[in-house]
Parts: C-alpha cells; structure tokens; sequence
C-alpha cells in the first residue's frame, strides 16, 4: 500500500479523512463526479458494461439479483451500491466478495492527494464512486452495477455512461432533494435514462408512467415496462414483491447478451442474500424475542412491502415493534401502515446526525394504537422480555445497528 505524503496509512484513518468529507454535505450535479473519475481514471473499460438501477424502492435487491445471476453465468462482477449497514467496504464488492481494508486505504490516499487542491471539494459518495469504479477496473470486471445514491439526473452514478437503465417503483421520498411530486420525483430518476440504450422499468403509478415514457422518448430509448412478477424460481430475497425484482434484473441482464439458461438464473436467484430486507436473525444474547426480523423499510411504500410480508410469515401472530427514524421521513405515514401488525411499540434512538428523538414519535400515534414507550437505547428494547417476534426497522442506520450489536462489530455509520 503506497503512502501519501499527507499521511494516510491504514484503513481507520482513510476513512476517518473520508467521512471527515460528510462536512461537505450533499451537491447534486455531475461536475466534480466526471473530473474525478477522469483524473483518478476511474472510468470503466470500454469493454465492461454498465447497468445503472435507479428508483425509491426495491433498487438494492435489484441490484443484488443483477449481479447474483450474473456472477452465477461465470461473469466477473462490480457492485457499487449504498448505503451500508455496518462496514463500509459492504459498498464495493467485486464478484460478490467485499474490497478489503488495505485497497480502501491506498485508494482513498491517492485520492485524498489528488482532491487537496480542489476549489469544490467532493462529497463522501463521489469519492466512494471513484474509489468502486477504480477498484472495479483494476480487477478487470466485464459487468458493473450502479446503484443510484438519490434521485438520478444529478447524481454522481450519473457521470458513468450506462448500456442499461433500470427503473424500480418510485414514489415519495427525499422530497426536500427531489420534489415534491411522484411526477417531479420520477424526472429526477427518469433521467439515468441513455439516448438510444434501453430500458427497463418495474411498474409504476400513472405519473411516474407518464414521465418515463416521454424521457424514453425523447432520447429515442427503447423501453420496456416489465408488468409481470417472475414465477417458477426459488428466491433468496423474502416477499412477493422481490419477484417483481427479479424480473427486471432479467430482463436487464438479457439486453446485454448475458447467457441465461435455468440452471444458472436458478443458482443466481436462489443464492442471493441482501442484507437488512425481511432478514431473519437468530436471537443472540440479550434479545429477548422468539424471533428476529430486520427491515430497513423507511418510507410508507416499502412499509407496505414489509407489512404484507410480516403477514404472509406471521399471518395473525403480531410484531414487538422496535422503530426508528431520521429526519425528512414520513413517520406518521409509515406508522399508520404497520399499526396493524402490531402487538407493543418501542420506540428508540438512532445512531445518525439526523435521528428524530423518539420521544417525538408517540405524539403522532392515533389513539387507538397498540401500547407504546421510548426507550433510551436499542439494546433496552432488544432486552425486553416478550414471547413475540421482534421487529426493528425504520432505518436502515437502526439495522445496521443490530447488526454490529449482533455480530460484536464495530458500527461504521452510514453516510450518503
């Protein structure tokens, strides 16, 4: 590992310096993202192809189909996806195996040399996509996954041209960045969309619909609504709503040229495993709950996913609830959806600059609601003693919480 003047030697403090740049906030627009990915030529391979996922729900298990049945047809594979749950180096993943800490030190060394001078500063996620793509092209990867960190016309993942477009359903969410509208929203996405490269869409309400077909046709890209959810294969990922997932990285998959035959779509599917998404985890020491389910649903459209799974498992069998959230999120909405799969609330703290004080959270219960109380910690709430399955969700920082407590891991708290 080479060593900057500047000093960086080891992992912990390439990434002390990286989330250092968190101060940097969030900039939209594709600027700096294409000047860093030209100086640190990070850009991929003529050679490699892109597939760029975008959307509110669903993008992650997307993506995580896409590059499972792909790595299962013997293609190398880059997955660059966010946010993470408890390390960092879950973001980068070549072939499923996750960059190790020695190559996020050198990389981030370099790159910390090579912005020091720079005017604007890039964010944390613009250097984490130079750091992936760079990563991805050392080791010589024929198919890269790019999953959008918000919206899509101005995010970095944008700056890398794409052979593929993918659409998951899109609805509100990051409304202070994105819009105020399902037809706002799905601009802002819409706008991964290539001229004359196709793409796909998961089905979507009438304005997103709308928005879509006319950026498509505007760029002359062939487009494609894939209506109907994939049946006949085992899935890795829990609900019915992962079929619909499925389908779309399919059909990704196929407009590449990617051979797909049953054994292997059968192996890709079925093996895949994405973390924090109706995850059963076996109770460790200090959880006291028959069972364990994360979910990281943090909007009311992916709560309602999560609901009709919780159903669908549990059927009549209510939830311990263990729920927190962020600031700019609809917590009254997404309440209100899972109230009924409720037995006993509790609400909690979440390790993040942007967690709302759960002591705010009852305040927006209706009255008939399920006994709720606020607790000072995540760990007094998994301590409980209840006979009902436990579920924490409302974030994806609170699962990835569990997760480190669970795993005895330090929590490397998400960012961007």
């Amino acid at each position: 590992m080479h060593q900057s003047r500047r000093g960086l030697v080891n992992y912990s403090e390439a990434l002390e310096w990286l989330y250092s740049t968190q101060f940097f906030g969030i900039k939209l627009g594709l600027e700096n993202p294409k000047r860093l990915l030209r100086e640190y030529l990070a850009y991929p391979p003529r050679r490699t192809k892109v597939i760029h996922v975008a959307g509110t729900n669903g993008k992650g298990s997307t993506c995580a189909f896409i590059e499972s049945v792909a790595r299962a047809t013997g293609t190398r594979t880059g997955l660059f996806s966010s946010p993470h749950l408890v390390r960092y180096n879950e973001r980068i993943r070549v072939s499923g195996v996750e960059i190790d800490d020695d190559e996020i030190a050198s990389h981030l060394t370099a790159l910390r040399e090579l912005v020091a001078e720079w005017e604007s500063h890039p964010t944390f996620f613009e250097l984490s996509l130079a750091l992936a793509l760079k990563h991805f092209s050392e080791r010589g990867c024929e198919l890269v996954i790019l999953e959008t960190g918000m919206g899509g016309r101005l995010d970095a993942t944008t700056a890398v041209p794409a052979d593929v477009a993918v659409l998951t359903p899109i609805s509100l969410d990051h409304q202070q960045w994105l819009g105020e509208t399902i037809a706002e929203i799905a601009a802002e996405k819409a706008a991964i969309i290539v001229p004359r490269k196709k793409v796909f869409s998961s089905p979507q309400l009438p304005p997103a619909r709308t928005i879509i077909e006319q950026v498509a046709n505007e760029r002359r890209s062939p487009l494609e609504f894939v209506e109907d959810p994939l049946q006949g294969y085992a899935l890795g990922l829990a609900g019915e709503h992962q079929r619909e997932n499925a389908a779309l990285a399919l059909e990704a998959l196929h407009a590449l040229g990617i051979p797909l035959n049953y054994e292997t779509v059968k192996s890709g599917l079925g093996s895949t495993a994405w973390p924090g998404r109706f995850e059963h985890i076996k109770p460790g020491p200090g959880i006291m709950a028959s069972h364990l389910i994360l979910d990281i649903a943090h909007n009311p459209a992916s709560a309602k996913a999560l609901a009709a799974n919780w159903v669908r498992e549990f059927g009549d069998c209510k939830a311990n609830l263990i729920f927190g959230a962020v600031e700019a999120k609809d917590v009254r909405g997404i309440l209100e959806i899972l109230l009924p799969i409720t037995a006993q609330l509790n609400f909690v703290p979440v390790n993040s600059p942007r967690a709302l004080p759960p002591e705010e959270f009852a305040a927006l219960l209706p009255p008939d609601s399920p006994p709720a109380r606020t607790c000072q910690s995540l760990q007094s709430a998994l301590e409980t003693q209840e006979t009902l399955p436990a579920l924490v969700t409302g974030s994806a920082f609170l699962v990835g919480e569990v997760k480190a407590l669970l795993e005895g891991s330090s929590h490397h708290s998400s960012a961007q």
